[in-house]
């Protein structure tokens, strides 16, 4: 808006922007858009991440709690997901032996098992813990 002045004192006001004020608001939202748009996109993509690292390992220790429960002999290298309560989610478990020869004969029953959880083939989680079969 604009106050225009004439030669006795009386003013005009006349109502609408300058070319010039609506080129200077525009060149702002082109410069601010872009910038909310990157925060917003990390903010989406950080939630993710935080995400998998707390749901991830809780879905690994339930899936070595299972594992632990059932005979190591009834597992061999198994894999599955987490059903429709965690979209995305998958585990795959590996049981090996354990070769050593610090260890001697005590190896022979020893066995490595190894849990991951995967979620969308982009972000893995791992654990291992070996267990003495006899």
């Amino acid at each position: 808006m604009t106050i225009e002045f004439y030669k006795n004192g009386s003013r005009r006001i006349s109502n609408g922007f300058t070319l010039l004020e609506i080129i200077v608001s525009i060149s702002i939202i082109a410069v601010v858009l872009p910038a909310i748009y990157r925060m917003h996109f990390q903010t989406i993509s950080t939630n993710q991440i935080a995400r998998f690292h707390v749901i991830a390992p809780l879905l690994a220790q339930k899936r070595m709690a299972l594992v632990e429960r059932t005979s190591f002999t009834d597992i061999a290298n198994e894999s599955g997901d987490f059903g429709d309560n965690f979209p995305g989610f998958t585990w795959s478990v590996s049981i090996n032996d354990v070769e050593s020869e610090i260890l001697g004969n005590v190896a022979n029953d020893l066995k490595k098992l190894d849990v991951t959880v995967s979620f969308n083939d982009e972000m893995t989680y791992s654990i291992r813990t070996y267990r003495l079969i006899r």
